[in-house]
């Protein structure tokens, strides 16, 4: 006679095993999805319908933040570290440096000075991409409501005084300068190993299918 099988009831400390594995699974969707969807300018956006001063900018700001945004993604720490070895910027300084410059437009699309002799708070690389795209999100917005870019000078407050330029110093100086060292990331990651996405298209602003 054939003995029965037994079947063993679930234990909790199983039961709690496969719920941890579930939820760390769901987490990582999250992560995932964050990574993808919620940092600005996976895409350009929609360009306005109307050619004005401020939606040229604003579009040259999102042309800017467009290019960051890939030339930054999937850089590992050591990338960060990276350097050419000729006493340059490494690729964590050069964002640091291009996170620098994002703080010059935001403060100019606000009409707010950019003041030096405060502290700013310690952020990491990570932290300062992020930021970094959020101000000229922000930025990008605020000058595409603009109708008169002469009020959005570049005004820096240093401790040996006040220092102004009008807003034409912005399209030569922290707007160009922040393009020029992104197209330094981009070198200096496909220098390291870790090129960046070959899908990248920076004419049509997306990624190719």
């Amino acid at each position: 006679m054939k003995q029965a099988k037994r079947y063993h009831r679930p234990t909790l400390k199983m039961l709690l095993g496969v719920t941890t594995l579930l939820f760390c699974f769901q987490q990582d969707l999250i992560a995932q999805e964050t990574t993808t969807d919620s940092i600005p300018f996976t895409s350009i956006p929609d360009a306005p319908e109307n050619y004005t001063p401020g939606t040229m900018v604003s579009r040259m700001v999102d042309g800017l933040g467009f290019r960051y945004r890939w030339a930054t993604e999937g850089l590992s720490e050591n990338d960060w570290s990276y350097a050419p070895g000729n006493d340059g910027r490494t690729i964590g300084e050069t964002m640091d440096h291009v996170y620098n410059l994002s703080n010059v437009i935001l403060n100019s699309a606000k009409k707010q000075p950019t003041d030096f002799t405060v502290q700013k708070a310690e952020l990491s690389i990570a932290e300062k991409r992020m930021a970094t795209l959020k101000n000229l999100e922000t930025a990008s917005s605020l000058f595409k409501a603009s109708t008169d870019l002469s009020a959005h000078k570049i005004i820096f407050i240093q401790s040996n005084g006040r220092f102004e330029f009008p807003f034409w110093n912005n399209l030569n100086g922290p707007i160009e300068d922040a393009v020029w060292h992104t197209g330094q990331i981009v070198v200096l990651r496909r220098v390291a190993g870790n090129p960046i996405n070959p899908k990248v298209n920076v004419l049509a602003g997306k990624l190719n299918d």
